[in-house]
């Protein structure tokens, strides 16, 4: 097979991406109530945590329009990554510091062409999907 035409093409789960953002929200409703444990003032404690519930919303929010707007993952071997819109067409982007892939799963950071950045929890097995195999092949020959 050429070096051009080699390419690893992940399609993210959607049951991954929903573990993801219930472990968000889980994570933010119990820093809400650390919050309100603090020996503070009664209106610091509701403003901290509303401030914070406001921002891991935000938070939240990008990443589902992130995830939306992401179909499907491939990775060139040179490292150039495109992401498969909604719009059916596939555009570069590019990976963030603190991806991450391991022998059955993986967490990538990207960048998408609007400069909105996400995450996606990956998992594969070697054995039963080439495309995994190669991504493998790929991360270890770039250095990610």
């Amino acid at each position: 097979m050429s070096s051009t035409a080699y390419f690893a093409e992940i399609t993210p789960e959607p049951l991954l991406r929903r573990i993801v953002l219930w472990s968000g929200v889980a994570l933010a409703v119990a820093s809400c109530l650390i919050i309100l444990s603090l020996p503070v003032a009664a209106w610091l404690r509701l403003a901290g945590c509303g401030l914070w519930a406001a921002m891991a919303g935000r938070e939240i929010r990008q990443l589902q329009r992130a995830w939306r707007a992401c179909r499907r993952l491939r990775l060139r071997p040179g490292g150039d990554i495109e992401l498969l819109e909604a719009d059916g067409q596939w555009h570069a982007a590019s990976l963030e510091a603190g991806s991450v892939l391991l022998r059955k799963a993986g967490w990538i950071r990207l960048r998408n062409r609007h400069g909105g950045r996400h995450g996606e929890l990956l998992r594969g097995d070697s054995r039963s999907s080439p495309d995994w195999r190669r991504l493998q092949v790929i991360w270890r020959h770039v250095g990610a």
